[in-house]
């Protein structure tokens, strides 16, 4: 059999483009909303080994920046911290507290988180110049970014906390610990692990006292 011959395209022809992939439709997913009418976070102290390996974090990771971004200025990004840098991380936390004047109980805490922590995501709020979208709504992003971040760890069966504290507000340790510009700020460090105890549900929101609703 002659094997067909290859022909060289045209000079002039216009490029080939695979069109997008289109989005699915939407349909009900009780299992989901199941899943967000129950999840709760798992306390960063009950988190233990094993942690999520790179494989698994770069499609957490993926899935919490799907994420409301107006101006698609992604102003957040992330800073994974494992092993040595949260041992770092430890030390500079407690000097921090002593240097901002924290009651010690307080910088104990906070010093635990990191000591007793195998992996931690931090997603920086890192704001971009815009004329339309202003700083407070970036914030909002970032924030956004840190919850998607918690449940697609809670979906994919990993306990996950979202903590902030002194450090998170504090300059200073904003620079010396994760390298963050002037403009940049911590929205959250994300605590991600196994988890080695069921929490207790707690009281939750009455939403109907929070709800105000208008038909004009």
């Amino acid at each position: 059999m002659i094997p067909a011959r290859a022909v060289a395209p045209e000079r002039d022809a216009e490029p080939m483009t695979t069109a997008p992939a289109p989005l699915p439709a939407l349909t009900p997913r009780t299992d989901v909303l199941d899943f967000l009418l129950t999840r709760r976070s798992r306390p960063a102290k009950t988190l233990t080994a094993p942690y999520p390996d790179r494989a698994v974090l770069e499609t957490l990771l993926t899935a919490a920046a799907r994420t409301p971004d107006h101006g698609k200025l992604e102003p957040w990004r992330f800073v994974v911290l494992q092993g040595a840098a949260l041992n770092r991380l430890a030390v500079l936390t407690e000097a921090r507290g002593v240097a901002l004047g924290q009651e010690p109980e307080k910088i104990a805490k906070a010093r635990a988180s990191f000591d007793t922590a195998g992996c931690v995501v931090a997603v920086i709020a890192a704001p971009k110049a815009s004329e339309k979208i202003p700083r407070y709504e970036q914030d909002l992003s970032a924030g956004a970014v840190c919850l998607a971040l918690v449940n697609a760890a809670l979906a994919a069966g990993w306990g996950a906390n979202w903590l902030t504290g002194y450090v998170a507000h504090d300059p200073v340790f904003g620079a010396e610990a994760l390298g963050l510009e002037a403009e940049e700020r911590v929205a959250g460090f994300i605590h991600l692990g196994t988890e080695s105890a069921v929490p207790p549900e707690r009281p939750r929101p009455d939403v109907a006292a929070l709800t105000r609703w208008m038909s004009e």
